[in-house]
């Protein structure tokens, strides 16, 4: 597996990706937001977390302008495997690989702590490393991740098996208060229609290492990078 992160100005979780990507097993490196190419042979291309352009008019709204991001539709187009956390989620939506917005937080608060969040399927590229209806605990660290959507819009990605994570307790139910964001049917990332791009808000790359905290992340990781069998 062959990764590629994209950095803007303003990114500040791209060497944590990175090191998840390195300690998983893939080859990983970084792309500058002007590259008009991704590396030859990537597998992988990853939107980081961070203040891309320091979240001038909208969160992500600048950076999916930059030309990177050219190269990551055409690599999506492709079939190509696309990550985006948190401002790399936002990204995706802004720039079109994936439906909705992130609206500012319900009670307009930034909002940073472990989260549980409940993986919805295990047979993508992305969760093999899990079981589905898993409860896993990581961390959210974002103002804008309200998941907001069209009735339409909503409905087909409940319908077609696109929704990948939902904010949950440690049980994996969804109480009322689950989406602790404000999110839409408690949506903590989807996949696009093909389910090869993957935008989430919770940071699964902080959560790699039992010294900082746990390992929940980390299976994501190494199902990208072909440790876990399909």
């Amino acid at each position: 597996m062959k990764a590629a992160v994209v950095v803007f100005p303003g990114s500040n979780r791209d060497r944590d990706v990175l090191r998840a990507l390195r300690l998983a097993g893939a080859e990983a490196e970084p792309v500058w937001h002007t590259d008009s190419a991704l590396p030859a042979g990537t597998d992988l291309a990853v939107l980081p977390g961070g203040f891309s352009y320091g979240d001038y008019l909208r969160c992500g709204a600048i950076a999916a302008r930059a030309p990177a991001l050219d190269a990551v539709r055409r690599h999506a187009a492709r079939g190509g495997l696309v990550l985006g956390i948190c401002n790399g989620f936002q990204i995706l939506c802004e720039a079109g690989l994936l439906p909705g917005l992130l609206m500012r937080n319900a009670g307009l608060r930034f909002l940073c702590h472990r989260q549980h969040v409940r993986v919805e399927r295990a047979d993508t590229a992305f969760t093999r490393g899990y079981a589905p209806g898993q409860a896993i605990e990581i961390c959210i660290a974002h103002g804008e991740g309200n998941y907001t959507a069209d009735p339409e819009t909503l409905a087909r990605l409940e319908g077609e098996g696109l929704v990948a994570f939902r904010y949950c307790d440690a049980t994996g139910a969804l109480p009322a208060d689950a989406a602790v964001n404000g999110s839409m049917n408690a949506i903590a990332g989807i996949y696009s229609e093909r389910r090869n791009v993957l935008g989430l808000m919770p940071h699964p790359e902080n959560f790699v290492d039992p010294l900082v905290g746990g390992t929940d992340g980390l299976p994501l990781f190494e199902s990208l990078a072909g440790r876990l069998a399909a």
